[in-house]
Order: structure tokens, then C-alpha cells, then sequence
């Protein structure tokens, strides 16, 4: 595993180029970014954006989804990989926050986790994009470019972001998702990494290097 400096003065190249990246999910409130990102896994932003655009233009609060219906959601969502059963949860989680947070989405991990079909990366999404807290999402994308880069050898998503918490500050967790998502997802690509255009290329070991 890389030193706390090695991995700071990576992050400080990311924070140059781009000090304050977005989330490339589509969305209009907490409600929606939910149920976006519910949507997101497995599945990439583009093909979640193209189906979310015409849903959420009558169904953009837990009250409009439930009137919508299970089957008219799978209508809208049917491009998505595991629609099924990303619909049933979608409609599962709209109800419980009717029933028990007066249809608005949480703020706090415990009470986002305990939504069906909620687990830790989707509420830690939530919590960083919409509610702006310093919390970092482990996705593919940040598991991947964290092993490649020496960040972690964590062998779950939970060891990698604990790793990456231990020395990271909180400005730099709060945009550390966004820079690993947009750099695994346009740079260091898992099959073909754009060695040549990597800002980080310096800083890189990896064995597929292509310099």
C-alpha cells in the first residue's frame, strides 16, 4: 500500500483538475438521486439517466412513484439490468418513507440502510451528494483504481473505504468517489487504461501500463 503522501499528492492532481466534480446521475431532489442510484447498480449512469428521464417527470416523490404502481414503474425501467427486482424496492422504499419519515429521504446512514433495497455505498451516495457530507462510496469503479493504484489491498468494499478514510481529509473525501469514478471510468478503463492522457501516469506501477 502506497504512503499517506504518495496517496495525498495523487488526490491533489485529481483536486486540480477538477475541484469540485459531480455526480453524473441524473436527479431533480433526494428522492430521485435515491432512486437513481437504487437503479445504478450493476447498471451504468447513461443507460439509468436515459430510463429516469421520462420517469421522473411524473414520478419524482415517493407519493407520485406509489400512484405510478409496480408495473408501470417496470414499464419505465425496463432497459435497466435487474428491473424486477429494482422495482419492487423502489416501491417497497417509497412506502416506508410515506409511512415513517413524512415522505423525505434521511439524512443519516442508519435510517438510509434500513430502506429496502438501500445498502451502504447507495446511502453513502446520498449522504455525500445530496446532504454533503464527507462520506466515500466504494463502487466498481473505486475498488478497481484503488487496487490498481496501491490505495488498498482491502478485499471488500468496507476494507477499501476504511483504508481510504484513514488518510484522506474530509475535502478530499467528500470528492474522492466522484475522481475515482470519472478516472476508472474515462481514463484508467478496466480493459484498454488511456496510459498516455493519465494525469497520474508518474505516480502509476501498475503492470499493464501501457507508456
Amino acid at each position: 500500500m502506497r504512503s499517506k503522501k504518495e496517496i495525498l499528492d495523487i488526490m491533489a492532481v485529481f483536486n486540480k483538475l477538477d475541484s469540485n466534480p459531480r455526480c453524473e446521475l441524473n436527479f431533480h431532489n433526494a428522492y430521485t438521486l435515491l432512486v437513481a442510484v437504487v437503479l445504478s447498480a450493476q447498471s451504468t449512469d447513461k443507460g439509468v439517466n436515459r430510463a429516469t428521464e421520462s420517469l421522473f417527470k411524473i414520478a419524482d416523490t415517493p407519493q407520485k412513484m406509489l400512484s405510478l404502481g409496480l408495473e408501470n414503474l417496470k414499464s419505465y425501467i425496463k432497459t435497466i439490468g435487474l428491473y424486477n427486482n429494482k422495482a419492487k424496492n423502489i416501491i417497497a422504499l417509497s412506502q416506508e418513507l410515506v409511512e415513517k419519515y413524512n415522505s423525505e429521504v434521511p439524512a443519516n446512514r442508519e435510517a438510509l440502510e434500513n430502506l429496502s433495497g438501500v445498502g451502504r455505498k447507495t446511502a453513502n451516495v446520498v449522504l455525500n451528494v445530496w446532504f454533503n457530507q464527507p462520506t466515500l462510496a466504494v463502487d466498481t469503479h473505486v475498488f478497481r483504481i484503488a487496487h490498481r493504484l496501491d490505495f488498498s489491498q482491502g478485499k471488500t468494499p468496507l476494507e477499501v473505504e476504511k483504508d481510504l478514510l484513514s488518510v484522506l481529509p474530509d475535502n478530499y473525501v467528500k470528492n474522492a468517489n466522484h475522481w475515482l469514478v470519472l478516472f476508472g471510468r474515462y481514463i484508467c478503463k478496466a480493459q484498454k487504461p488511456d496510459c498516455n492522457n493519465c494525469p497520474i501516469k508518474e505516480f502509476c506501477h501498475s503492470a499493464d501500463k501501457r507508456i
